[in-house]
């Protein structure tokens, strides 16, 4: 074939392609006429590339690439455009002129709109960085604003809050701390609410005893090298000690007489026989008023109840207070079996090679599980197959787990991805939060969603209380809503203000942890055709804000992060640190990323005054 007839072919196939697209637009005109004014054009662009994605694309795009044509690889916010420019290359080369098309969305109006959009729903970006930072607030945040302004001082550009914890006047208080904080370049902090959506638990377990270990920290022989330390004090409320606490720890534990802490004396001897029988003597090396500090020589089990007697001026008896019941836990290792039941009564805990017995929070799961399907428990610790349902037990096989097995603790998630639970994204909770939501917050999230249906009833809520104004944000987080995914946001496109965020946590678990760097990237790609915002969500620096020191692998995550238009921190004790490392991040890779474009900005570690002389003869 010579190069002119290669030309023409490529030509019509291009043709043939442009075609379908339009069929495409067409058949979905009744959906396209529904989107906000905001967003008509992107609709139509938006259904572009859902057909273009349905056509296998690679010989095409390698024929172009061999003619030194554009391959439509970046072509997300400007389909139609973008194979209407290579048709009039193409036309061109053949001594033609191509039909002109007017009215398309082309590259720069498509990156205008993104960028339009994201700040109507997220606010504008730092002039730093193009890249916002979203944290989840944590419960303190609601008594301390000092947390909060500092997380605002330190680059944070929206705050959620999750309405799966806490309650509507921890919330106001949040929200009033928020509204009050100004970035330094005089910008306000935007305010999320997530809606806790029809999340599955696992059910309550019977607790442990009311007992605590107080251990002395021991050298490789055995040897003790620092005793404990216990705080005995008046007894109030009931208390959890620090449980395998080490030296550096005071573990706090009360007692029932407050007149017998105050006849304690520096030098006093304290005798008990701990919860196993064992005679153990502390120590009191110092006293205040209410309390008195005494060391532990050898390893003691306390419990409530447990008489302890002092042997000094004063030779009485008191009696250690209430203290937390123990959580207890399944063990489970692989091939054991795990009955989900429709009781949510508390179970007692077994060790592994017993079957386990575990209240499931949906009844619902009852009528739709089917034998076959798969279980995930705990964001994926735990994973199953269902065996058998009756109307008040699943039973499941345990078929993954890490090696020595795991801990199935009540209040964990539960996941069926292949199972159809025909659930409600609104839940009577949601509905209630939301009348607190709708007068707050500046965009809500919806949890679960999986159909268009419920973005549309979300809609309608909003317009039931005068709120269609509310950004709405679509929490990708199961396999079906990654499915529907075009349809929902055409659905949520009749919202002015629409952002999309890919939760990643249970987004893995549904799909399957190996699919999830693939699936993100499809998500990103879809809704940037639809010129809609997404927030990357779920542990992104996850280990830096629990423990203060990142891993590799989480800044390269967050390195990653940079092409979203939003980043989601989750809480932890040293989340100030988080935010103001990825803060650093986000600002050093904006200058190397667009979406799929890699810009080629300056590079100065290689110039010649960054690197030591080169030496010649």
């Amino acid at each position: 074939m010579t190069d002119i007839e290669e030309v023409g072919s490529v030509a019509s196939e291009l043709e043939v392609l442009r075609d379908c697209l339009l069929a495409a637009e067409a058949a979905c005109a009744a959906d396209i006429a529904a989107a906000h004014p905001l967003h008509h054009r992107s609709a139509v662009n938006l259904v572009h590339y859902r057909e273009l994605r349905r056509h296998d694309m690679r010989a095409l795009q390698n024929r172009l690439s061999s003619l030194g044509l554009s391959s439509l690889g970046r072509s997300e916010s400007h389909v139609l455009a973008s194979i209407d420019g290579v048709l009039a290359v193409l036309a061109d080369l053949r001594g033609q002129v191509a039909p002109q098309p007017a009215g398309l969305v082309g590259l720069e109006e498509g990156r205008g709109l993104l960028t339009r959009n994201a700040e109507m729903l997220l606010g504008s970006p730092p002039s730093r960085r193009q890249t916002r930072i979203m944290v989840t607030m944590p419960s303190e945040a609601a008594d301390d604003q000092s947390l909060v302004d500092g997380l605002i001082a330190r680059g944070m550009d929206a705050a959620r809050v999750n309405c799966a914890h806490d309650d509507s006047a921890a919330w106001g208080r949040m929200v009033a701390f928020i509204r009050s904080g100004i970035t330094a370049d005089g910008r306000p902090c935007k305010v999320a609410m997530d809606l806790a959506g029809p999340k599955l638990r696992t059910g309550p377990l019977l607790p442990g005893p009311r007992v605590v270990k107080v251990r002395p920290r021991r050298d490789e022989r055995g040897r003790v090298v620092a005793t404990a330390r216990v705080r005995l004090v008046e007894a109030a409320d009931p208390t959890s000690p620090v449980s395998e606490a080490d030296s550096e720890s005071i573990i706090d534990i009360p007692v029932s007489d407050a007149e017998w802490l105050h006849r304690r004396r520096v030098g006093d001897r304290i005798k008990l026989h701990d919860s196993r029988g064992a005679r153990r003597t502390w120590t009191v090396v110092d006293v205040a008023e209410g309390k008195c500090l005494a060391t532990v020589k050898a390893t003691t089990y306390v419990m409530t109840g447990l008489e302890m007697t002092c042997r000094g001026q004063h030779h009485d008896t008191v009696a250690v207070g209430e203290l937390l019941e123990i959580e207890l836990a399944h063990r489970v290792e692989l091939g054991d079996r795990i009955k989900l039941t429709r009781s949510m009564a508390p179970a007692p805990a077994t060790r592994a090679g017993i079957d386990h017995f575990i209240g499931c929070s949906l009844p619902d799961a009852f009528q739709r599980a089917q034998p076959g399907e798969r279980v995930m428990l705990d964001d994926g610790k735990i994973g199953g197959v269902i065996e058998s349902v009756t109307n008040d037990e699943i039973a499941m096989t345990v078929t993954d787990v890490r090696p020595g097995g795991a801990n199935l603790r009540a209040e964990k998630g539960i996941n069926l991805p292949d199972t159809d639970l025909g659930l409600e994204a609104l839940t009577p909770k949601d509905l209630e939060d939301l009348v607190f939501v709708a007068g707050r917050a500046d965009m809500v999230s919806l949890s679960f969603v999986r159909r268009p249906e419920d973005v549309a009833q979300l809609q309608q809520e909003l317009r039931r209380l005068g709120a269609v104004d509310l950004g709405i944000v679509l929490k990708i987080e199961n396999s079906v809503a990654f499915e529907n995914l075009p349809e929902l946001l055409l659905q949520a496109m009749r919202s002015a203000q629409v952002g999309v965020m890919i939760a990643r946590g249970d987004l893995a678990v549904e799909i399957g942890f190996e699919r999830l760097s693939e699936v993100q990237e499809e998500i990103m790609w879809v809704c940037e055709a639809a010129h809609v915002p997404v927030i990357w969500a779920t542990q992104v620096l996850d280990t830096l804000a629990r423990t203060g020191h990142p891993s590799r692998a989480e800044i390269t995550d967050a390195a990653m992060s940079a092409r979203a238009e939003c980043v989601m921190l989750n809480k932890g004790p040293f989340i100030t640190d988080a935010v103001s490392m990825l803060d650093s991040i986000l600002t050093r890779m904006g200058g190397h990323h667009d979406k799929k474009r890699s810009l080629l900005r300056r590079l100065r570690a290689w110039e010649p005054s960054e690197l030591e002389p080169v030496q010649r003869e």
